[in-house]
C-alpha cells in the first residue's frame, strides 16, 4: 500500500535533552529512548539502528493531531519510579541536505506524562544518526496523512 505523504517545513530546535540523556538534569543518564527501546521492541516496534534520542522539529504555525498511528502502546511501564505511559508512532521521512531518512514520529501521550511536555508545534522524530544536523537547520518532514492531520491556526 502506497503511503500518502503531506510535507511540512520545519526547523530543528533544542528539546529537553532527556530522550538522549544529554541534559545534566536528566533522571536517565543513558536517555529515555535507550531505556524504552527494549519495551517497544517487545511490543512489535524495533528501533534498533536509530539514534538514541529525538529530533525536535518545529512545524510552526502548524500543529498536528494523530488520528490512526501505526503503533500505539498503552501503559508501558518502562521505568520503575514513574507511572506507565502511552506512546504512539507514525512512520515518516525527514529530508535534510538533499537526503531522505526513514524515521518515526514519536509521540509520548501528554496525558500520561509526568513532565517534559512539548509545544504542540513540535514533532519529535526518532531518526537514524544524521551527520551534521544541528539546531536551527531547516528540514522537511514527510508525514503520513492517513495517520495524522495538520492544523494551521486561523487569525
Amino acid at each position: 500500500m502506497e503511503v500518502k505523504w503531506v510535507n511540512v517545513n520545519g526547523i530543528v530546535e533544542q528539546g529537553h535533552q532527556v530522550a538522549s540523556g544529554r541534559s545534566p538534569h536528566s533522571p536517565y543518564p543513558a536517555g529515555s529512548i535507550e531505556l524504552q527501546k527494549p519495551f517497544f521492541r517487545e511490543l512489535g516496534l524495533d528501533l534498533g539502528g536509530f539514534f538514541d534520542g529525538t529530533l525536535n522539529v518545529s512545524i510552526r504555525p502548524h500543529t498536528f493531531t494523530l488520528i490512526h498511528p501505526q503503533f500505539t502502546f498503552r501503559q508501558v511501564n518502562w521505568i520503575p519510579r514513574f507511572p506507565p505511559e502511552d506512546f504512539s508512532f507514525s512512520r515518516c521521512r525527514l529530508l535534510f541536505n538533499g537526503r531522505s531518512y526513514d524515521c518515526w514520529l514519536y509521540y509520548p501521550h501528554p496525558e500520561t506524562k509526568t513532565k517534559h511536555f512539548q509545544d504542540p508545534a513540535i514533532i519529535e522524530i526518532i531518526a537514524p544518526y544524521i551527520p551534521d544536523i544541528t539546531y536551527g537547520d531547516k528540514v522537511e518532514a514527510m508525514l503520513n496523512k492517513e495517520e495524522l492531520t495538520l492544523q494551521i491556526p486561523t487569525t
